[in-house]
């Protein structure tokens, strides 16, 4: 699972990335969630500033904890949250056990994506928490497929 999860951050990547950017993802996001009957919080950053941040019915306050803990990892990281968890499971360990980081401020748990520009790096992160975590993963990159082919397709628009 590793190659896939290495292969999707080198494949969704943005060439540009601002707060309009942020509302469209944000609310295909909540629109998917929303049509699948999905609890979730959804949170979209660039650096520090909280671009978008919605939480549909069903959530809590916990939620907003697992994305601060996520972002976390992403940031120290640089990678997805999942993949960051995935890569110690491979090592037949855990983050938790191996990273030595408080798990009160770390969870590398899935649902947490590096909104990465081509050429520069991660700029910032999207989020989802709520769903078990490789189905928050799911959710995320499957936005993010959306969103990027229909900027790719000049539509610009997504549904």
């Amino acid at each position: 699972m590793t190659p896939e999860l290495r292969e999707q951050e080198e494949r969704l990547q943005f060439d540009r990335f601002d707060h309009d950017d942020a509302w469209g993802l944000g609310t295909l996001l909540v629109g998917l969630a929303r049509e699948r009957g999905h609890g979730v919080t959804v949170d979209i950053r660039l650096g520090d500033h909280q671009l978008f941040h919605y939480a549909l019915p069903g959530t809590s306050a916990d939620n907003d904890d697992w994305i601060e803990r996520k972002i976390r990892v992403v940031r120290r990281f640089g990678h997805s949250s999942y993949l960051v968890g995935q890569t110690y499971r491979d090592r037949g360990t855990t983050f938790e056990e191996k990273s030595h980081l408080d798990a009160a401020l770390y969870a590398a748990h899935g649902g947490c994506f590096p909104i990465i520009l081509r050429g520069t790096g991660p700029v910032g992160t999207v989020t989802v928490s709520g769903l078990p975590q490789l189905d928050d993963h799911r959710l995320v990159v499957e936005a993010l497929e959306l969103f990027l082919d229909a900027r790719s397709s000049g539509d610009g628009a997504v549904s």
